[in-house]
C-alpha cells in the first residue's frame, strides 16, 4: 500500500512538472513567432530606390525634424505645438519593433529553450536521503502571502506587457484587429493599473529581507561548487543561498529601480512626483528601458521558477505549505538547519529546567 502511494505521488509530481514546462515553453514560444509575420511594406520599400520614390522623399523630409503648423495648444503636457514632424519618433519605433520585439522575443525563447536543454541533462536534483517525515518552518504566513501577491502580480504584468509588445506582429494576425483593439485596451489597463500596486511587493521584501541577502564569502564559494546545480556536491548556505541572493537583488535592482520606476514615469508620474520634463523623448527613452529591463526580469524569473519548482525536490514546500523537510534543509541549507536546530534544541533545555533551578543563600 505505501509503495502504491509513494508511486501514485511520483506520478502526480511527474505530471505537475510536465505540465509546468509545457505552460513555459508555450508561453516563451509567443516571442519566437514574431519573427514568422513581416511588414509586407518594408519588403516593397526596399525595391524601390531613386530619387523618384516620393515615399523616400517624403520621410527624407520627415526626418529633417521641420516646424510647421499644428493645432497642439502649448501646456504642461502637450510641449511640442507647431512641432509637424518628429523624427525621434521613428527612429524609437524601429527600436521597439526591431531589437526589442525580434532579438527581444529570440533571447526569451532561447533562454527557455536552455533551461529544458539543462533539465533533460541534468534531470531533477533529488534528495539524497529517504524522507523521514520531520519538518522545520521555513517561511511565515505572511513572507509567503508576500511572495505570492509579488509573483501573481508580475505574471498578470507580464502577459499583459508581452501582449503589447508582441502583439501587433502575434495576436493581429491570430485574432483580427478588431479583437486585438480590445485585448490592448484591457492590457493597457491592467497593466497601468496593478503596475504602482506590484511595487508594494519588492519593495517589502526589501525590507524584509534584506538581512537574508547581504552577500558573504560563503556565497562565493556556493557558485564556485556549482551552486549544487552541477555535479554531485552539495555546497553550504544559510538562511538564503547565493542563487536565491542574485534573486533577490534582480528584484530589487532590475524589478524596482529599473522596471517599475520607468513604468511610474510611463504612466505620467515622472513630471508629477519626480520633477521630470515632461517629453515625448523622455517616454521614448523610459519605454526602451521599460521594456529591456522587463525583458531580462521576465528571463530571469523563468530560471527562478525551474529551480523552486520541478527542477529541485522538496523546494516547492517551502513557499507553499512554509515547512521543509530537514533532508531538504541539511542537503540545501546546512548552515541556517544548524542554526535552528541548535535554537530549538536551547529552547527545550530551557523549558525542561526546573522552575526553581537557581540556588538560593
Amino acid at each position: 500500500m505505501t509503495k502504491l502511494k509513494s508511486k501514485m505521488k511520483s506520478r502526480r509530481i511527474r505530471m505537475m512538472s510536465w505540465s509546468i514546462a509545457f505552460i513555459l515553453a508555450a508561453s516563451m514560444a509567443l516571442p519566437f513567432t514574431t519573427l514568422l509575420f513581416v511588414d509586407g511594406q518594408t519588403a516593397v520599400q526596399a525595391q524601390v530606390t531613386g530619387d523618384n520614390n516620393q515615399r523616400s522623399n517624403y520621410w527624407r523630409i520627415v526626418r529633417e525634424g521641420g516646424e510647421g503648423y499644428s493645432s497642439v495648444v502649448a501646456n504642461d503636457v502637450n510641449i511640442e505645438t507647431n512641432t509637424l514632424f518628429n523624427p525621434e519618433g521613428q527612429n524609437w519605433r524601429q527600436i521597439r519593433n526591431g531589437w526589442i520585439a525580434n532579438y527581444g522575443g529570440w533571447a526569451l525563447f532561447g533562454f527557455a529553450a536552455l533551461i529544458m536543454l539543462f533539465f533533460v541533462v541534468r534531470g531533477r536534483i533529488e534528495l539524497d536521503e529517504p524522507l523521514s517525515g520531520e519538518t522545520v518552518p521555513r517561511w511565515t504566513f505572511w513572507e509567503r502571502a508576500l511572495h505570492w501577491y509579488t509573483a501573481i502580480l508580475f505574471i498578470a504584468l507580464a502577459i499583459t506587457g508581452l501582449s503589447m509588445l508582441f502583439g501587433r506582429a502575434l495576436l493581429i494576425p491570430l485574432f483580427g484587429p478588431e479583437i486585438f483593439a480590445g485585448w490592448a485596451s484591457f492590457s493597457i489597463t491592467v497593466h497601468n493599473t496593478l503596475g504602482p500596486f506590484f511595487a508594494i511587493g519588492p519593495l517589502l521584501m526589501l525590507i524584509f529581507w534584506l538581512r537574508h541577502n547581504i552577500p558573504t564569502g560563503v556565497d562565493i564559494m556556493w557558485f564556485v561548487k556549482g551552486g549544487g546545480m552541477v555535479g554531485k556536491a552539495h555546497p553550504s548556505a544559510g538562511k538564503a543561498n547565493g542563487g536565491e541572493k542574485v534573486w533577490f537583488w534582480v528584484v530589487i535592482l532590475i524589478g524596482l529601480v529599473a522596471v517599475c520606476f520607468t513604468g511610474f514615469v510611463l504612466i505620467g508620474w515622472g513630471q508629477q512626483y519626480f520633477g521630470m520634463e515632461n517629453s515625448r523623448e523622455l517616454y521614448q527613452t523610459m519605454h526602451v528601458w521599460h521594456s529591456v529591463s522587463a525583458l531580462v526580469w521576465i528571463a530571469i524569473f523563468m530560471g527562478h521558477v525551474y529551480i523552486g519548482t520541478f527542477g529541485s525536490e522538496g523546494s516547492l514546500d517551502a513557499m507553499t505549505k512554509g515547512r521543509v523537510s530537514v533532508e531538504w534543509a541539511k542537503q540545501h541549507h546546512d548552515l541556517w538547519y544548524e542554526k535552528i536546530k541548535n535554537q530549538s534544541e536551547t529552547s527545550d533545555s530551557a523549558k525542561a529546567s526546573p522552575a526553581g533551578d537557581t540556588a538560593t543563600t
